[in-house]
């Protein structure tokens, strides 16, 4: 089970890691954390792309950080 785990996790990162790197770099600094001087409001605007982007790695993040506590705590020793 570990091992399928850690295999796992290898595959996750890899794939959390090309989602980071899709991201566009225009909303940089901490102004554009807060949609200043972008057209688009804090809660939400831009294309469909970057929200289901910004859906995916969420979601890959999630699935990451869980699968690092199953390997951390092995619930099956």
């Amino acid at each position: 089970m570990e091992t399928i785990l850690s295999v796992l996790q290898v595959a996750i990162s890899v794939g959390l890691i090309f989602l980071v790197l899709m991201h566009s770099g225009k909303d940089a600094g901490l102004s554009g954390a807060f949609g200043v001087g972008t057209g688009a409001g804090p809660l939400g605007g831009g294309s469909l792309v970057e929200r289901n982007l910004n859906r995916w790695t969420v979601a890959f993040a999630v699935v990451f950080f869980l699968n690092t506590i199953l390997l951390l705590k092995k619930p099956w020793e």
